[in-house]
């Protein structure tokens, strides 16, 4: 119970001497407001400066001129500087490249974003044989900050991909619009192919009979040849025959020539006997009357000689008759000597056709046999040709099938699609409100240390009349450590409501945060009262250093796996690390199950840095002077 009591006093005696006069007071006061000052107004001026970046100046020179694109003419520049300042990232300000520099140079202008003249026609040479990129100019001036020239880097690339998304949109839809129309090029052809297939198809049946007739042909010509080759032979014969029948109907009709002239002249004898029987019978009655015949006995006479008469007449009918066949002989001959004379001749002509015939026909057979070869080779070469349409009908029917059937829409979302193929889902287990909710774990837990650090420039670590008074290290550690543990939950309860309430930030878990920045300076204050009751003066000095290697350390920026090895190492040391990741995790809503091991490291170094300062009391209890046994203020 004793305990108890002596240590409130202890606190007690510690917060009078820190009030007694109006000017401590005030120093106080002043202290107990550093980690306000310094967490508060560092948040409050970082809370969301990108919200704040269309107050940034920024030159935006536009200098191209334009070309041709995709069919039509168009101003790349003139459309981006456009999106620019209807986006209000920055604050755009079109200018010429004189004002631009001089305005950077002065510090008119953060950065300044120049698109240059023929920025058009290097972004229409991809359709070229001499494609080239186009080029964006940003000048910076770290003299003017050194961040707006990160973010002015950070705001090309954005317009680089902006102005990426816009081409190959543009020309992806031309290029889905080419293999629309080479699908249906693909199409005709594919239905040609088809056709030419059927067609090669009957081509290669009507080779294969053109084959099968060129060799029936082959065999037809060879036996042709042959029988030419006979005709040629009988037909010399029937020359030579000929030859001699012209000789034989020639003497034929030399010897009927000779008959009919005897005919001729036997009948003209007997006609001529016939035309003198009137005056013949006339001459032999008169003689006969002169002679004394009556004319009983010259009738008889007459009548007996007219019956020969009547024969005469009757040979002359005869002869007449064959003197007449005697010359239809003769004609005959003549025609058949003139006859055979010409079928000699033609005999003779039937035989030199004949033998040219002949020759022709073994010329037409070697053809044939030729032809029959060609035709087999044609129907061979036609099937492949016809096994070759095939494949070609095939593939153009799978290079159809492999280009999908698309309309205007679907190819304008397509080409969408290929110019911004990848959407960011985000989601998020813990969000931070703000960038300045972002760093808020990492400035509360630094600006507890600076308010605990400032208080111990005014408050007494141990009493050294406590020591010599109560001669109990435990209490007088106690007090001594309960003082500023106090006060600075008083500094780190202030931060907390002016982040809360002044800047508006959101905690998941209120309490929670409030809890783990009372435990935190709690610590601080164990971890400088231990250096100052150890070393004094030095001890305070190291706990500025401590506070240095801790603001690098905690990981509160940017993730401390980006640190060199040795700052890494202390970040799993330090406990400040451990302060801004439980804080993450109940001020954003992360993981539960984190913060107990980060209160247990703080938990930790609270108790060693006591157990330390207990030691460094007992150690001052054994070394007393004369000085420390003036009264004390607790009596």
């Amino acid at each position: 119970m004793r305990l108890h009591v002596r240590i409130p006093h202890l606190i007690a005696a510690e917060f009078r001497r820190l009030v007694s006069t109006p000017m401590a007071v005030l120093a106080l006061v002043a202290l107990l407001t550093v980690p306000v000052l310094y967490g508060g107004l560092y948040l409050w001026a970082n809370q969301d400066p990108y919200g704040s970046l269309a107050n940034v100046p920024v030159a935006l020179v536009v200098n191209d001129d334009g070309a041709e694109l995709n069919g039509e003419q168009r101003n790349l520049g003139e459309e981006v500087a456009q999106q620019l300042v209807a986006s209000a990232t920055f604050g755009w300000d079109e200018v010429d490249a004189a004002t631009a520099a001089s305005g950077l140079d002065q510090g008119t202008y953060d950065f300044s974003i120049e698109i240059p003249a023929g920025f058009t026609a290097a972004i229409a040479s991809i359709a070229t044989s001499s494609p080239r990129q186009a080029d964006i100019q940003l000048r910076t001036n770290d003299a003017n900050n050194y961040l707006a020239s990160t973010i002015g880097t950070q705001a090309v690339a954005r317009i680089q991909a902006t102005v990426t998304q816009t081409v190959v949109s543009e020309a992806g839809l031309a290029l889905l619009d080419a293999l629309q129309t080479i699908r249906a090029q693909l199409q005709d052809a594919a239905n040609g192919a088809s056709r030419l297939a059927d067609g090669l198809g009957q081509a290669e049946a009507g080779g294969q009979q053109l084959a099968d007739g060129t060799s029936q042909l082959a065999d037809g010509t060879a036996q042709l040849a042959d029988g030419t080759a006979q005709v040629a032979s009988g037909s010399a014969q029937l020359a030579d025959g000929g030859s001699a029948l012209a000789d034989g109907a020639s003497r034929v009709a030399g010897g009927t020539a000779q008959l009919a002239g005897i005919a001729e002249r036997v009948a003209a004898a007997s006609s001529s006997v016939v035309g003198a029987l009137p005056a013949a019978r006339a001459d032999i009655a008169r003689a006969l009357a002169d002679a004394g015949l009556d004319p009983a006995q010259v009738d008889a006479i007459l009548a007996r000689l007219d019956q020969a008469a009547d024969d005469v007449v009757a040979v002359n009918g005869d002869v007449q008759n064959a003197a007449g066949q005697i010359e239809t002989l003769n004609d005959g001959a003549q025609q058949v000597a003139a006859g055979a004379a010409s079928l000699a001749g033609g005999a003779s002509d039937l035989a030199s056709g004949a033998s040219q015939t002949a020759a022709g026909a073994r010329q037409v057979s070697d053809g044939a046999a030729q032809a029959e070869a060609g035709a087999s080779q044609l129907a061979g070469a036609l099937g492949q040709l016809s096994a070759g349409s095939q494949q070609l009908q095939t593939g153009l029917a799978n290079g159809v099938n492999s280009i999908p059937e698309a309309d205007d829409a679907l190819r304008q979302a397509q080409a969408n699609t290929l110019g911004d193929p990848v959407t960011v889902d985000a989601s998020a287990l813990a969000t931070a409100q703000n960038y300045g909710a972002g760093l808020a774990p990492f400035f509360a837990a630094l600006a507890g240390w600076i308010g605990i650090y400032a208080l111990f420039l005014i408050v007494k670590p141990v009493s050294r009349r406590a020591v010599t008074a109560l001669r109990s290290p435990i209490r007088v550690t106690v007090a001594g450590w309960a003082t500023p543990a106090l006060l600075g939950g008083v500094q780190v309860t202030a931060l907390f409501g002016v982040l809360a309430i002044a800047l508006g930030f959101s905690f998941v878990h209120p309490l929670a945060t409030w809890g783990v920045l009372l435990l935190a300076t709690a610590t601080y204050a164990s971890i400088v009262l231990a250096l100052n009751v150890w070393l004094g003066s030095v001890g305070q000095f190291l706990g500025l250093v401590l506070m240095v290697l801790q603001l690098v350390t905690a990981g509160g920026t940017f993730p401390w796996q980006t640190l060199p090895g040795p700052l890494a190492a202390l970040h799993h040391v330090l406990p400040m690390g451990f302060v801004v990741d439980a804080m993450r995790q109940v001020m954003y809503g992360g993981s539960i199950d984190r913060v107990w091991p980060d209160l247990a490291v703080l938990a930790a170094w609270l108790l060693v840095a006591l157990v330390l300062t207990v030691l460094g009391v007992a150690r001052l209890t054994r070394h007393r002077t004369l000085r420390d046994l003036q009264p004390s203020l607790i009596g």
